[in-house]
This record gives structure tokens, sequence and C-alpha cells, in this order.
């Protein structure tokens, strides 16, 4: 994550002979930077640093390597061009390619909650994989282990019901790996263990260390489960899904849920927070959720679409269309800066920034610009993805574009590229459209910092700069009366 950066440091790393303090453009920026770092950081990054919030990010990473892989074979079983995708399946290697998908992607939960017990006890200072694997044990608890077929009605047992594996159990896979690791560091914290002698092998002790802990941790989950199965008729997961989890997606689901993405990630970047990070560590599992969803709609046979329950903000609607080159998709910015910047100083920033801001790294430009608590690039870079967004979001609604299932890309994909694989050509098109339409969101703005760099480094003073800006101003005023 990235602390928050000092305005009059940004300034003068970019530019050292024009201090911010003596352009008036900038009048009452120590005021905002005292604001924003003793009254607005400190509570952010307070929640941030939390372990629930810490394990939660670093716990999902574990989920990554199986997302990408499943999101291959989901990609071949439903390749975007039709004369392709009628080839597998007609060639039954659809089959195949879906087994290979229900094994990795389809029960990320599970890898979830293993990874967020494991994380929450490292961050403890203990060894986390026993509670990971405890953890396994509660969530497959928080479930039946029958099933009933549907065409005999007979009643089967010993049944992982990948239902619940998936994204419909993403939320129950969260609250129990944060309440197992918890639990389980709650116990190694006050040496509530089984010792023995100091002979014994270290790996051999380790074993029997979780051994309490997972006891009672099994005892009282089983009680639940009694408790939910006896007294409520359904099951742990269930009632999480219907309680928490549905209204949840149903919230980020809207335009509104839409909208609130687009503005916190660029938001919390603005400061100097790592925005990206925190919204995916935090609302990443309900947008995941609710691209499987969307799969699951497509498997039963139904087409994919908002009348039948699909999704339109999902993991993707975020990735390809909100942080596309980067938060803020700030490609618009290294476009300028190549083809038609008149500083030097940008000229080299955008040769510089060019080949990572087409594979989503735009750090050089969020800092070097800079962006981050640049009140001239504000606007753009909160507004460019909020539009994105709506164009999006309608677009999806209308059936412009298709819906979106779990097909996920690596986040380093270029654009068009990333557009195209997870949702076909026309993805592609709205992607290249979107990103084009930033460009000319961003292009009043750019040219006015670029415009100042110029003039400055042909020599003329802070002084001048600002006359020439307050003339700008009143000829604009003027022309407006007139």
């Amino acid at each position: 994550m990235s602390a928050a950066i000092p305005y009059d440091k940004l300034v003068n790393g970019y530019n050292a002979e024009w201090p911010s303090q003596q352009n008036n453009f900038f009048k009452g920026e120590s005021f905002m930077n005292q604001w924003i770092n003793e009254k607005l950081l400190p509570p952010i990054l307070k929640f941030v640093n939390t372990k629930a919030i810490t394990a939660l990010r670093n716990g999902m990473l574990y989920t990554m390597p199986f997302t990408i892989v499943g999101s291959v074979f989901l990609l071949l079983a439903n390749f975007p061009v039709p004369a392709v995708s009628e080839w597998v399946a007609n060639s039954g290697l659809d089959v195949y390619f879906n087994e290979a998908y229900g094994a990795s992607f389809a029960i990320m939960s599970i890898f979830a909650v293993m990874g967020i017990a494991n994380s929450y006890v490292k961050e403890e200072g203990f060894e986390g994989l026993p509670a990971g694997m405890i953890s396994l044990v509660v969530f497959l608890l928080t479930q039946h282990s029958t099933a009933t077929n549907a065409e005999t009605k007979a009643m089967v047992s010993n049944v992982i019901d990948k239902t619940w594996t998936g994204g419909q159990g993403m939320i129950s896979a969260i609250l129990v790996g944060l309440f197992v690791g918890w639990a389980y560091s709650w116990f190694l914290k006050r040496d509530i263990r089984i010792k023995l002698p100091e002979q014994v092998p270290a790996n051999v002790a380790n074993s029997f260390t979780a051994l309490i802990p997972a006891a009672v941790i099994t005892t009282f989950s089983l009680v639940v489960y009694i408790i939910f199965d006896k007294v409520f008729n359904t099951t742990v997961v269930e009632a999480i899904y219907k309680v928490i989890q549905t209204p949840m997606q149903g919230v980020t689901d809207t335009f509104g849920g839409a909208m609130m993405l687009g503005f916190l990630v660029p938001f919390l970047w603005f400061f100097g927070v790592h925005g990206s990070t925190l919204v995916g560590g935090i609302m990443g599992p309900i947008l995941q959720a609710n691209s499987l969803q969307n799969t699951t709609i497509l498997n039963s046979g139904k087409e994919l679409t908002v009348a039948n329950g699909g999704h339109i903000v999902t993991q993707q609607f975020l990735d390809q269309f909100m942080t596309v080159t980067g938060a803020g998709m700030t490609i618009g910015i290294v476009m300028f800066m190549v083809m038609f910047a008149k500083s030097a100083q940008f000229k080299q920033l955008g040769r510089l920034a060019l080949l990572p801001a087409f594979f989503n790294i735009n750090e050089p430009i969020l800092f070097a610009t800079p962006v981050v608590m640049n009140p001239i690039m504000a606007v753009p870079f909160i507004l460019t993805p909020m539009v994105s967004g709506v164009v999006t979001y309608f677009s999806l609604y209308t059936g412009l574009v298709p819906l979106f299932t779990a097909v996920q890309v690596p986040w380093t994909t270029p654009p068009i590229i990333s557009g195209f694989l997870v949702g076909g050509w026309r993805t592609a098109v709205l992607q290249a459209f979107v990103l084009t339409l930033g460009f000319f969101i961003y292009l009043p703005f750019v040219r006015k910092v670029d415009s100042l760099n110029y003039l400055q480094e042909q020599g003329e003073s802070v002084e001048q700069i600002e006359k020439d800006l307050a003339n700008e101003n009143k000829t604009a005023e003027g022309n407006a009366t007139v």
C-alpha cells in the first residue's frame, strides 16, 4: 500500500524551482495538506491496516492462481469466437475444460477460507497453515454433506455441494476464515496448547499445537451447525447467503454501486492510498461472486441477460472498464504526453510511461506528473472512470455488449486484448471507446499543466506565469459576459 506523500514534496520533486507555496493556483494547499494528513488519512489507514482487512486482502491473493487457471479453461470452453466455440462443443472438449474450471475457479471459496485464516494467524506471528486447515473443516460444517437427486429424489450422502464452494459461499468463507484465524490466535497467545518435551522434534511438536484449538473450534462449529439445522431448518452458509451476501450483491450490482466503485478507487489514490488494493480487497469477493453466478446462469442453458438474473457489476467491470491502464484510466495522460506535449518534462515522461501504461502500470504517471495530491488533475482523474462506468453500465444493461462470465485475465493484460478475452469483439470496441473518451476528458487539464511546465522551462518567472494566468481568466470572463 502506498503511503500519502505531502504535496509540496511531490511538486518540488518534479519541479524544484516552482515551490507550491509561491503559486496562487495552489493557494490553501498547506491547509488542505494538513487536513488530509491529520483528519482524513489516519482513520482510513487505521481501517486499512486492521488485522481483518489485512488478512482479507492477503488471503484472497491465494485464490489468484486458481482464478486465472480456471478462467483459461472457462475461456476455452466458451471462446468468444462462434466458430471456435462450436468446434470445441462438437468435439466434446468443452466437457473436459469445464471439469478443470470446476476443480479450480468453481471452488474458490475453499481457497479463500484457507488463505484468510492462514493470513490472519500469520499477522499474529504464528504458523498459519494449521488454522487454514481448521477453517476448511469449519467451512464444510456450514453446509450439509447430503444432496437430493433431482430425478429419483434419493438422498445422497458424503457430498460437497459446489453451489456453496464458489461465489455463493464467498461471504461465508470470509467470515469463517476471519473467525477461525482469530480463535486460533486466541488460544496460542494464551499458550493453550499441548506441550511436548524439548527432545521432541519441532515439526512433531508443532503438529500437536493445533490439537486443542482444532478440537474446541470444531466442536463449537458443530453445535452451531446443529442449532441451524434443528431450530432454523437451514445451514449457516445458506443463512449467510440470504441475510448478508444477497443484499450486498444487490447493492453493488446497481448503477449507484458502480458509481461508488468508480469514485472510490481514484479518490483514495489521489491521497496516496492504494485504492485499487483496498477496494479490490473488500469488494473483490462480491464482484467475483457476481461473475460466478453469471457463469452458473450460462451453464444452466439460459441466456445470460439481466432479465434472467445476470449481474452487470462484476470484477471485469472494475478491472476492464474502471481501472484499465491503471487507476483513473490514465492512458489519456500518457497519449497526450507522447503526441502533443510541449514541455520537455512531459515528452520524456510520456516516452517512459507508455509501455508500462499498456500493461496497466501507471505509478510513473501518478507520482511523476503528478496526479497524486494535484488539485488540477483531481477532476479528470476521478471523473474519467465514473464516465466510463456510466457508458459501460448502460451498454451491458441494454445488451449492446454481453454480460461478463467468470472469465478473468491477468491484470497486466493490455487493453483491447483484455476486452476481447472477457467478452468478445463488442467488449473490445467498447473498451476502445471509453479509453478514447477518457483522453478527451483529460485533455484540457493535462494541457494546462503542460503549458505551465513549458512556460517555466522557457525561463518565465513564477510571477509572470501568475500574471499570464490572471490575464487568461479575465479574457475568459470577458468573453463569457459578451
